[in-house]
């Protein structure tokens, strides 16, 4: 059987193993760890990227837990905390905070000096510099974090199989035991199918983000935020 056959077998599309089911799986995954992560590491780089403090340690701390092997991460949470979805979405949600974290520190600090100067001297707050000329600059950089982070999940989401998970890894997983190469294919292009998706997706969001923000970008438009 090639991979043809086994994408147009029933079989493959039915029983606890179907692709319906693992894909739903896979996307609970990623969905579950990329809103983990954007809950920590969202309000975090805000603060950073805002007060400028500490920015060279989250920056470090972001390099190193980039260079953390996810598989091994995932067998020692497996091997401490035991089998479970709560413990893959927490090894995966803590590979997803890097890219959003500094990606946020990044657009949050970048955002137009001229625009941050223009609403300040208007007399806006530090919570309105930041919520109505900040944060929308930025978003351009967020989303593209979002979609960095959530890239890595659904390519890391595929090992959970290998320590007792499921997802579409378990395809790559279970055809390498019973050397059913179809299958272990069908695993792999199915995972990059959704990561294409999924780049797409986020690559219009961001594209359509970067729009909003265009025009907010000189210091006229700051002041159109201004408070009467």
């Amino acid at each position: 059987m090639n991979l043809l056959g086994y994408l147009l077998n029933p079989a493959s599309w039915s029983g606890s193993g179907a692709i319906p089911r693992l894909l739903l799986q896979h996307l609970g995954y990623t969905a579950s760890a990329v809103l983990l992560a954007a809950a920590i590491a969202v309000p975090a780089g805000i603060l950073v990227g805002h007060t400028g403090q500490r920015s060279r340690l989250v920056t470090a701390l972001s390099t190193g837990a980039r260079a953390i092997p996810s598989l091994g991460l995932l067998f020692l949470a497996v091997m401490l905390l035991g089998t479970g979805t709560a413990n893959i979405v927490v090894v995966l949600a803590v590979l997803a905070v890097p890219p959003i974290l500094t990606r946020v520190a990044a657009g949050v600090s970048g955002a137009d000096r001229e625009a941050v100067g223009a609403a300040r001297a208007m007399g806006m707050t530090d919570l309105q510099v930041l919520t109505k000329v900040q944060w929308p600059l930025a978003l351009p950089l967020v989303v593209s974090g979002l979609r960095s982070a959530t890239l890595q999940v659904v390519a890391t989401a595929t090992v959970a199989a290998f320590a007792s998970g499921g997802g579409l890894g378990r395809l790559i997983a279970d055809g390498q035991q019973q050397d059913d190469y179809p299958q272990m294919l069908a695993g792999a292009v199915l995972v990059a199918g959704l990561a294409v998706v999924a780049h797409l997706a986020l690559s219009a969001l961001g594209w359509w983000a970067a729009r909003r923000a265009r025009p907010r970008s000189t210091p006229a438009a700051a002041l159109a935020f201004a408070p009467a």
